[in-house]
């Protein structure tokens, strides 16, 4: 039978339906110009090899698959979507289906691609296997194309197969099977694919190809891209007219990825100083005078980096990505950070190295879920444009594709990104197109800074990945302060398993230092133990105290108590000059504590940045501006004359979020207890920067000997305790080490960086309760067997809904996108226990009108039947603060306008209309359920009506 050129296969936003063999040869010409562009030689070379075929014939052959991507397309119930060009089918007597068959659309395209190609390349001589059909050639390969909207199917059974339009109705009877062979029949003729490959693909290279598949699809199925290839009225669709196409759209191709950005950065490997302005110190120029020469003998792999704050691990990590980049002719880099915040504050970072130290395509992109609010991102001139033309396809793909294709929301496609660490996270996560998200990883330099900041969920998670990274052979740089032995050695062990080399290691990182292991031979070099220019003797205060965090300003603090230890700790910065960070445990002693230093010391809170506070809690154009005034306040000074002098009294008060990536120095450093890694990381915050003794108040220690105070909550037998308010933030056990620790450390000081490694390994040793008395003993390992119990649950959950080893997909893509019942994205997408919500504001004014602002300058955005406009979008976002879940629940909030569910970021927004709390207009407070929530300078909080009066409401949600 003769192609029949009216089987249609785009039409939306298209002035009349696109031949679906036109798309097909779209695609694989995409495919073909992808290859050429994205991929580089190795690993053209490496899935030629495994196909068994050259490297030409592995072109012509995978860009026929791509082609073959949408053959399902050509059945009763996907043309029937468009009645008028499925009339003429319908009414031709060659294209017979059971009756209904037209309705099933449950049968998806994509579905009746993976059954129609099993047999069609079993036909045409791929390898098949008579007992396992997952061992099939023609079934990976079916399978693998069946993908590309971002699930896989289920391996299909042979004695279905052997029937299939009685199994299947959706396929149609013969005629629509002969013309399925008809199109894959002239598509092969035309991408001249006769070859025929030996065996099929293992994950990591079918990942890689689905990537591509994915990616030419969407681009090929762009507006601006169709409508120039229309073909003229008349069309039929005759060899020598296809041949015509062809040549057309692989000419069209080229434009097409080029204009994308989807390209390949170049990593040039130069000298420390060529990249960066200054020398390298002792870490970095031990790095540079060795990894090549290593990387060079034994080629690219991972790299474990351990030294403490502010001894320049990230500049470490941008050269030795320069390396492990260009031995590998990696295409770019992705750095993943903890938060949004030090995303943030990474990207300019990036983006200045990546200006000086690299050539080709250097496209880079931010993200994380708000990084379109970025003003780093949307300040920079060299962020990407967006393609033109919207995308042909149904309405999620079409939603999908353009999140990935248009400028900032390419995601990791870009060669450069720089983004939270949850977004690489997902690429293992049994979610919709996870396999596009490790193709994007496949060939970059993978960098995690802070890798000791993420608990047994995302631990799991992240072995996983360089599982995956180590079966790609894809370069990673790991950093940590912070990192305990065994942590760094599952790590490594992951990534080598990934590369084949499944027995473990005796990984004992050094401190400062670094060790190499190659995705070659597995082998892990002997750890480099690096001087510190930056050696010190952390002095340490430990403070037993009553815990009367939350207790109310007027009254007075109580002897013993906690208030009353923060006043006399902070006294000298007040009278004398100097700054200070105070570190607390949740966003609402937080507030709570930024209130009471208010009150004890007035004169400093009517000055100019006296007291500030940082935390979560705000709108987001709120706490951009604090991060930013904290920046220039506690940052890098600027100049010598300005280090030379002592700093204006000024206090912070703040959170976790202060503990990672951000370049703060402070002359002394307050934290509530907390586990051991992260005061370690808290007290990177003082004396970060070199000020000498001019710099620093006279109250100061030597620079040499950084103070930490830690205040430690006592019940009253003068042990360590959990306050209620806290909840689960910090493990008790945990908590109850560290103050045994650091009680032991008050004499000496904790020697930096000597005696920190042994102090982050001694806080878990199993050996640690020896020691102790009968009763303490008896708690602990109680506590720890809590500990532990909880750890496991939270490591099998993600076993659970994290996606297999490479290793084990064995020929079975289906173990990508299999979910377990009851595991939806949402819970995947979040952090185990991250129970968050998000609001938005809405100011009552005197007329009754709802602005984003209190003022009532901004109202709010109506938008038309599509929502608001990008611009209203960006005002709107800039405005919604995150709260805690519980928060929202047993109550819906205001109403949104009509049109905002047609925007994704809206879509879960919480509205709630707030009106004025004093007469003076600063706090502002809602009714919502049984709460009351308020908003002011100092953030969200939920309050509790008191003797008429609104209070702090407690015990809260803790979190950063």
């Amino acid at each position: 039978m003769p192609l029949d050129a009216r089987f249609w296969g785009k039409e939306r936003e298209l002035p009349h339906p696109y031949p679906v063999v036109c798309h097909l040869l779209d695609t694989a010409a995409v495919f073909g110009a992808l290859w050429d562009v994205l991929l580089g030689a190795e690993m053209r070379e490496r899935v030629s090899e495994a196909l068994g075929l050259r490297v030409e014939q592995a072109r012509a052959v995978l860009s026929f698959w791509a082609g073959l991507h949408d053959l399902g397309k050509i059945t009763p119930p996907f043309q029937a979507q468009v009645p008028e060009s499925f009339a003429a089918l319908r009414a031709d007597a060659v294209y017979r289906f059971a009756p209904g068959a037209e309705k099933e659309r449950a049968f998806r395209h994509e579905m009746a691609t993976h059954w129609a190609l099993t047999q069609l390349l079993g036909e045409a001589g791929y390898p098949a296997d008579g007992r396992l059909m997952r061992r099939a050639v023609s079934h990976q390969v079916a399978q693998l194309l069946g993908g590309h909207h971002g699930n896989f199917g289920a391996v299909l059974l042979s004695k279905e197969l052997s029937r299939a339009s009685e199994y299947r109705p959706g396929l149609g009877e013969e005629g629509w099977a002969a013309q399925r062979r008809a199109h894959f029949a002239e598509l092969r003729r035309i991408t001249e694919a006769e070859a025929v490959p030996t065996q099929g693909l293992p994950a990591e290279l079918a990942v890689i190809v689905t990537g591509l598949v994915v990616v030419a699809d969407w681009l090929a199925s762009q507006r601006s891209a169709i409508v120039p290839l229309m073909p003229p009225v008349g069309w039929q669709g005759r060899s020598e007219e296809l041949d015509a196409h062809w040549s057309r759209t692989q000419a069209a191709a080229v434009g097409l990825v080029a204009k994308a950005r989807l390209g390949r950065a170049r990593f040039g490997a130069g000298r420390f100083e060529e990249m960066f302005p200054f020398s390298p110190n002792a870490l970095q120029g031990d790095l540079a005078d060795r990894l090549p020469r290593l990387v060079g003998e034994r080629g690219p792999g991972l790299l474990l980096v351990t030294a403490p704050t502010g001894d320049g691990k990230t500049e470490a990590a941008l050269y030795a990505a320069s390396v492990l980049g260009r031995a590998a002719n990696a295409r770019g880099l992705y750095f993943a950070l903890p938060t949004m915040a030090t995303a943030d504050a990474m990207f300019p970072r990036v983006r200045d190295f990546a200006a000086g130290a690299l050539e080709g395509e250097r496209a880079l992109t931010l993200l994380h879920s708000m990084a379109w609010l970025s003003p780093a991102y949307a300040q920079d001139e060299r962020v990407p444009e967006a393609p033109d033309g919207a995308v042909s396809a149904d309405p999620a793909t079409a939603t999908e594709a353009g999140a990935w294709l248009r400028g900032s929301k390419r995601g990791l496609l870009a060669p450069l990104g720089v983004g939270t660490i949850d977004q690489t996270l997902a690429a293992v996560l049994s979610l919709r197109y996870n396999a596009l998200r490790l193709f994007g990883l496949s060939d970059k330099v993978f960098v995690v800074d802070e890798a000791h900041a993420y608990g047994p969920w995302m631990h799991q998670l992240l072995s996983r990945l360089l599982e995956w990274l180590g079966a790609f052979r894809a370069p990673v740089v790991l950093l940590s302060a912070t990192l305990t032995g065994r942590t760094a050695a599952s790590l490594v062990d992951a990534y080598r398993r990934g590369a084949g080399f499944l027995e473990p290691s005796a990984v004992e990182p050094a401190y400062p230092g670094w060790l190499f292991t190659d995705s070659r031979t597995g082998k892990v070099s002997r750890p480099r133990t690096v001087t510190s220019q930056r050696a010190r003797t952390l002095d340490i205060d430990l403070r037993p105290v009553a815990w009367d965090a939350m207790e109310g300003t007027a009254a007075a603090p109580r002897t013993g108590g906690r208030r009353a230890a923060l006043r006399e700790v902070l006294r000298p910065v007040a009278e004398e000059g100097g700054t200070a960070l105070v570190c607390c445990t949740t966003v609402a002693e937080a507030q709570q504590t930024f209130r009471d230093l208010c009150t004890a010391f007035p004169e400093l809170a009517l000055r100019e940045g006296g007291l500030r506070l940082l935390h979560s809690r705000y709108p987001a154009f709120a706490r951009q501006r604090i991060t930013a005034d904290c920046e220039e306040a506690y940052g890098k000074p600027h100049g010598d004359f300005e280090a030379s002098q002592p700093r204006p009294a000024s206090i912070l008060v703040a959170t976790q979020v202060v503990e990672q990536s951000l370049d703060f120095d402070f002359d002394v450093v307050v934290s509530d207890l907390a586990p051991m890694a992260q005061l370690l990381q808290r007290a990177g915050r003082g004396r970060r920067h070199a000020r000498g003794k001019a710099g620093r108040p006279s109250w100061a220690h030597p620079e040499d000997r950084p103070l930490l105070v830690v205040l430690e909550p006592v019940d009253g037998d003068g042990k360590t305790t959990v306050p209620r308010t806290w909840g689960a933030v910090y493990d008790a056990g945990l908590l109850r080490r560290t103050a045994l620790l650091l009680a032991e450390q008050t004499r000496t000081g904790i020697a930096i960086p000597d005696g920190v490694q042994s102090l982050v390994d001694a806080v878990y040793a199993e050996d640690f309760v020896d020691g102790l008395d009968a009763a303490a003993r008896l708690e602990l390992r109680r506590m720890d067997a809590e500990r532990a119990a909880g750890e496991m649950a939270e490591e099998h959950l993600a076993g659970m809904v994290g996606i297999c080893a490479p290793a084990d997909v064995a020929g079975d893509l289906r173990k990508l996108s299999r979910q377990e019942a009851g595991v939806t994205e949402e819970l995947l997408t979040t952090r185990l226990g991250a129970d968050s919500g998000r609001v938005l504001c809405l100011y009552e004014q005197q007329d009754g009108a709802l602005t984003l602002d209190d003022a009532g300058a901004l109202s709010l955005p109506q938008g038309g039947k599509r929502g608001p406009s990008r611009q209203e979008l960006v005002q709107i976002m800039a405005h919604v603060a995150p709260v805690p879940g519980s928060w929202l629940r047993g109550a819906e909030g205001h109403p949104a306008p009509r049109g905002w569910s047609e925007q994704v970021p809206l879509r879960d927004l919480v509205l709630l209309k707030v009106r004025p709390d004093d007469a003076a207009r600063t706090a502002w407070c809602s009714r919502h359920g049984d709460r009351t929530i308020r908003i002011s300078d100092i953030g969200l909080e939920t309050v509790s009506h008191t003797g008429g009066s609104l209070a702090p409401r407690g015990p809260l949600t803790g979190g950063p």
